[in-house]
């Protein structure tokens, strides 16, 4: 499972402009807008936002993940997108969010692969290094390029 296979630059917004998770959310889906993949934003968005209230996604680190096994998708989708203020997550060591990752997949998919993908990137951003270069990052493609560089490492 490859994070640098789904993220692409035009699904990253370096400067979220929402103060709200659930404006962050609706803001990072509107990168997804006119995806391929993507064959119903607004159940997506809703799917995503009732995944959000059985328990936080915000998971530490600054790092929120967002995300939802839903129909409204035909493969997987991320967005991406960085808030340097923070937003409040309700995250588990309580500290703002500054990077979050909006992830949606099929439910036909089986759930290990959709469990895999949410480790992966779970382990990439355990790593210091690695959050601090997405949040020093100046252009979406350094993002798409940072997440190459440590899956091929």
């Amino acid at each position: 499972m490859v994070i640098s296979d789904y993220l692409k630059p035009q699904q990253i917004k370096l400067d979220l402009e929402g103060k709200t998770k659930e404006k962050v959310i609706v803001e990072l889906a509107e990168l997804l807008k006119s995806h391929p993949r993507v064959k119903n934003l607004e159940k997506f968005v809703e799917e995503t936002f009732k995944r959000e209230g059985f328990s936080t996604t915000g998971i530490g680190h600054e790092v929120a993940i967002p995300h939802a096994r839903t129909d409204a998708v035909t493969d997987i989708v991320i967005a991406f997108g960085r808030n340097l203020d923070g937003i409040d997550f309700d995250s588990l060591d309580e500290r703002p969010v500054k990077l979050v990752f909006l992830i949606g997949t099929p439910k036909s998919k089986h759930l290990s692969t959709y469990l895999s993908l949410l480790a992966h990137l779970t382990r990439l951003l355990d790593r210091e290094s690695f959050r601090k270069e997405l949040l020093e990052a100046n252009s979406s493609e350094d993002i798409v390029n940072a997440f190459r560089r440590v899956e091929e490492a």
